[in-house]
């Protein structure tokens, strides 16, 4: 079971609902004002943990017995959570030890939500009973359509329990001392281990730590919070295997979670997304990057975004408001990018608690508000659209992602402290979706035989067998591109000696003889009239021609841009950050057969393709009516859905 049930050809449109946090009698206003605005499904029980087990083994569940049975008298569906992402005071008193402790070596307190240690036995063994407790009450239950285990995992702890816990999932990774030793490379710094008992978590520390310590950290972490997971859905799928289980991916630099083998784990993907800038087209190029972001992950399956604000995008320091049909626009974006819905945090704005000024479908000046009136025509909106539940995404470039990278590229005393694998991943994707070309995600290793295009961006750290992955994708006929500082590392991380860059140098045709990082503001002139920022590099050729060279400096005639043509495909090097990427990615899109969509969009109108059956979106981001070719008008804020067959 791998959706919803009863959500067969409709879409999933609702939010977090909290009705515990109300009395009775705002519940029936709820479920009416939820029949107004279409919504099909709704959350529950997220953070109710306290009010569901007031004390330890002792369950309250008539509550939500009442509101499960009047979502279900209304024709609205659940997503009923598993509460363990906010364990209540008592389990604190209770079981101390569950708390995390931080890098620092300071236990935390009570008083916010993730406060939890992911390897306490006491912990894992709450969280398995209340999700057991939960599941054998409802899952039979009309109204629940699908299990929402936890919420946003993502909490990192450095106490003595998760110290043996990570010196275990040590052995299993590494075998032996020897192993791990030649991995970490501890003969620096004196940090060789005689003894499985001296490797301790990623601590406070005088100075640098080993950064294989701390990678090999990060995948532990990501694995102890996926077995959490793992506990509770295997609990649930035991009780009734016809409901299907997930939990909410978080995106962002901080979260120890590696997607891809998560994405495997749960029967669909769902995600929360929070747009960070209200600029012009800022918050819609980050809507297209996550969506197309879980789509990869997802590998075809479906997936959802189970969270985003309604009506606010929060920028550092402020809540800006989504102007009028901007929360539409974003919403249907998703959708057109393959989610089979759109869920919001979250239903009705909360008197008060640490959120009380979050975004809310139902916000506190009541459903008599702009707010409301835009959720109910929204709601109308995907009731139209449920025709594109299961039409997949058309694509016919990739972009290679990979966690581990990330978690690696995130190590200090790197060449310059301005080197950002997210940036360099936002700046390809943001050239492509600019220019009207949509893109898949790609794990590395991964086929590439669909894509006619696939770009690497500061892809530090690789293995043999990804590299080898993107020789077979160039030499059976496909176009390469590969950013500065990719293919450095190995993954324990240890660096490819004997040039850059490393693992990928034959594939490229090129040597990298140092790396000079730009200053920050600097920039170098290229000959072909381009510029760069950020990076530059030494680079010899080795098979390779320039596409462009360096202009002046002492890098003066030396290759910048070079092309590699390898069997039936040819692979490109970008050894600096172009400030002219859109246009360069141009001319490679050319040459590889990929256009966009539609060609000859306005800025700031986007096209995405179905298929299966055959359909156009058409999202006018812009304030003026647009002329847009084989469409014809399409209004300003509006969007246009056409089926081939009309």
């Amino acid at each position: 079971m791998d959706w919803p049930r009863g959500m067969a050809g409709r879409l999933c449109y609702g939010g977090d609902y909290n009705p515990e946090q109300w009395s009775e009698s705002v519940w029936r206003e709820d479920v009416a004002l939820m029949r107004e605005a279409g919504v099909t499904i709704a959350t529950v029980g997220v953070f109710a943990w306290a009010l569901l087990e007031p004390a330890e083994g002792e369950y309250d569940f008539g509550w939500l017995d009442r509101v499960l049975d009047l979502l279900h008298e209304n024709g609205i569906s659940a997503a009923l959570a598993t509460p363990t992402a906010s364990p209540p005071p008592w389990f604190t008193l209770a079981h101390p030890t569950g708390l995390p402790v931080d890098a620092g070596g300071v236990r935390l307190t009570h008083g916010s939500r993730d406060t939890y240690c992911a390897s306490s036995p006491d912990y894992r063994a709450a969280a398995l009973r209340i999700a057991t407790a939960l599941g054998r009450r409802y899952a039979s239950h009309p109204a629940v359509a699908m299990w929402h285990v936890h919420n946003e995992y993502g909490t990192t702890c450095h106490c003595d329990v998760t110290a043996a816990a990570f010196r275990d999932w040590l052995r299993r990774r590494h075998g032996t001392l020897d192993a791990l030793n030649a991995a970490w490379t501890t003969a620096f710094w004196s940090q060789h281990y005689t003894d499985w008992a001296q490797i301790m978590p990623p601590r406070a520390t005088q100075y640098l730590h080993n950064p294989a310590l701390a990678l090999d950290f990060k995948r532990f972490t990501s694995d102890e919070l996926l077995a959490c997971f793992v506990e509770q859905r295997d609990a649930l799928r035991a009780i009734d295997p016809s409901v299907p289980v997930t939990t909410n991916f978080i995106l962002g630099g901080w979260v120890p979670v590696s997607h891809w083998d998560w994405a495997a784990e749960v029967d669909f993907v769902a995600i929360d997304h929070y747009p960070a800038s209200a600029a012009p087209l800022a918050a819609e190029e980050e809507t297209a990057f996550a969506a197309d972001l879980a789509r990869g992950w997802a590998g075809g399956r479906p997936w959802l975004l189970m969270e985003t604000a309604p009506n606010l995008i929060y920028e550092p320091g402020r809540m800006t408001v989504k102007e009028p049909g901007r929360m539409a626009r974003l919403s249907l974006q998703y959708v057109a990018r393959g989610s089979r819905g759109s869920m919001y945090f979250q239903w009705r704005a909360p008197a008060g608690g640490s959120e009380l000024y979050h975004s809310a479908m139902v916000p506190h000046a009541g459903p008599d508000s702009r707010v409301f009136r835009e959720c109910v025509a929204l709601g109308a909106d995907h009731a139209a659209l449920g025709d594109l539940a299961s039409a997949p995404v058309s694509a016919s470039v990739a972009i290679l992602w990979d966690d581990e990278a990330w978690w690696a590229s995130q190590a200090p005393a790197f060449p310059s402290a301005s080197l950002d694998y997210q940036a360099s991943i936002r700046a390809a994707h943001g050239a492509l979706w600019r220019s009207g070309v949509t893109c898949d995600f790609a794990r590395p290793g991964a086929d590439l035989s669909a894509y006619s295009l696939v770009l690497v961006p500061s892809l530090y750290l690789i293995s043999d067998e990804a590299a080898a992955s993107l020789r077979s994708y160039v030499e059976a006929g496909g176009t390469l591109v590969v950013w500065y500082f990719s293919g450095i590392a190995d993954p324990s991380p240890r660096v490819r000696l004997g040039g850059h860059p490393g693992a990928l140098r034959d594939l490229l045709g090129v040597r990298v003889e140092e790396w000079l990082p730009l200053a920050p503001g600097a920039s170098v002139a290229l000959s072909d009239g381009w510029s760069g920022t950020l990076w530059s590099e030494r680079v010899h050729l080795a098979g390779a021609t320039a596409v462009s060279t360096y202009v002046d400096g002492v890098l003066a005639g030396l290759p910048a841009v070079t092309r590699h043509p390898v069997g039936a495909g040819r692979a490109y090097y970008v050894s600096t950050a172009l400030a002219d990427l859109p246009a360069f990615l141009g001319g490679v899109c050319a040459e590889a057969g990929v256009a966009p969509v539609l060609p000859g969009l306005p800025p700031g109108v986007e096209a995405v393709r179905r298929r299966d059956p055959d359909t156009l979106i058409v999202i006018n981001h812009t304030t003026s009516d647009c002329s847009v070719p084989s469409v014809g008008t399409v209004a300003a804020g509006a969007y246009v859905v056409i089926h081939s067959e009309g």
